[in-house]
């Protein structure tokens, strides 16, 4: 019999979709949902969630930071705090996505409430607070305006740059860390090079090149994990000490500091062509993707005591994912294309859907089961808004890079 049913489909020459189809269309089971449905289906529920966080917020000059998944609306800043940015190029991303104007109109206006932060000389994550907003705000929307909040940022960043160490400085407050710099401050390097491109000067780009090369020298480990924080001598720029302020152990491997260090090394190649920055952001990438579990959602520290039972975190996730996807674009070799792409397609994947999509839990943000710091007992197993921010911007790159 199944000879003769192969013969009378060749003979009626109909395509084997169809006859798959009507064989599931026979039995009442649908086809499995694809990447590109799942993963729309994940932008469309963070776009309703952007839209209720608006509604929320109402008049507030507030930004949404974290949100517990039993409810309560977010825990929100003024326009000084580092995560301040996140809100505003989230609503950006979405505006890009959609082209809504209700998302066009919210991004503004949270935009417009950091004007002032351009000018803010204490802290090293002016370029977190400044590039994800007013960056993605003059890319979907270019202004003079948008233009020389952006080169003053990068120029008050720039102050907090030492020669002599080589480093822009990360924290003030704690007096016992001379110089601190921490593996986060990768990421603010992008407004310099954005800066130096568009009228800042070529110095700027010095200053970030300098910041790379002394971070990948004293940052990374021979097994490709890196330290949290290294603290500098001012005057004669040698390493002081090495530890950590967020992760497990000084030796341990805190998984958000991992994927940070992915995506600027990355990123830093794409804007220098340096292959030392490649190879960098590679050793970073493979040491997190040998030591994922199998859903690809990282435990918050590659080390935290109680494996498997402590919390992952979705935003080290996110952060990862949409690095490696950068990644996946910039690495010659095939091989390694395939392994950072579909590293990054499966962690998209897991965080698209249940525990850490956040549909149908009460949590104001998009995804659930993030870490801020463990060590401290603060904001865990929570939504951060950097999580989402860089979880959407994942989506977005998939969508680009897959060509979906």
């Amino acid at each position: 019999h199944s000879h003769l049913r192969q013969e009378v489909f060749r003979s009626m020459r109909i395509p084997i979709f169809w006859i798959i189809a009507a064989q599931l269309a026979a039995l009442n089971v649908a086809p499995a949902q694809t990447a590109s449905d799942r993963f729309d289906h994940a932008l469309n529920f963070a776009r309703q969630r952007a839209l209720r966080t608006v509604a929320w917020l109402g008049e507030k000059s507030a930004y949404p930071r974290s949100s517990r998944s039993t409810g309560g609306g977010w825990d929100v800043t003024p326009a000084n705090d580092w995560t301040s940015g996140f809100f505003p190029g989230l609503l950006w991303y979405l505006f890009e996505y959609t082209g809504e104007d209700s998302l066009l109109r919210a991004a503004e206006r949270w935009t417009d409430g950091l004007e002032s932060e351009q000018f803010n000389r204490g802290t090293h994550d002016v370029g977190f607070m400044m590039f994800c907003s007013v960056g993605n705000g003059y890319r979907l929307r270019p202004s003079d305006r948008y233009h020389a909040i952006l080169l003053q940022s990068a120029a008050s960043l720039a102050e907090r740059f030492n020669p002599a160490v080589g480093c822009i400085k990360s924290w003030d407050w704690n007096e016992e860390w001379s110089y601190p710099v921490i593996i986060d401050n990768m990421m603010n390097l992008e407004l310099l090079f954005w800066a130096s491109k568009n009228g800042g000067g070529e110095r700027l780009r010095t200053m970030a090149i300098s910041h790379a090369v002394k971070t990948m020298e004293n940052h990374l480990r021979p097994d490709g994990s890196a330290w949290h924080v290294v603290n500098y001598n001012p005057v004669t720029g040698e390493v002081s000490s090495r530890f950590t302020h967020q992760g497990a152990a000084d030796s341990s491997a805190w998984a958000r500091g991992q994927a940070w260090g992915i995506y600027g090394f990355t990123m830093t190649y794409r804007e220098t062509g340096d292959p030392r920055f490649l190879a960098a952001a590679g050793r970073l990438a493979d040491y997190y993707v040998a030591h994922l579990p199998s859903d690809g959602v990282p435990y918050w520290d590659f080390q935290a005591p109680g494996i498997p039972n402590t919390e992952r975190d979705a935003s080290a996730a996110a952060i990862a994912c949409s690095a490696l996807l950068e990644l996946s674009e910039l690495v010659q070799d095939s091989s390694l294309r395939e392994t950072y792409a579909s590293a990054a397609e499966h962690m998209l994947a897991s965080l698209s859907a249940p525990p850490y999509l956040a549909e149908g839990t009460k949590s104001m943000g998009i995804l659930n089961h993030a870490v801020g710091h463990r060590t401290a007992n603060r904001e865990v197993d929570v939504s951060l808004i950097y999580g989402d921010y860089y979880f959407v911007e994942a989506l977005l790159r998939y969508k680009r890079v897959r060509s979906l």
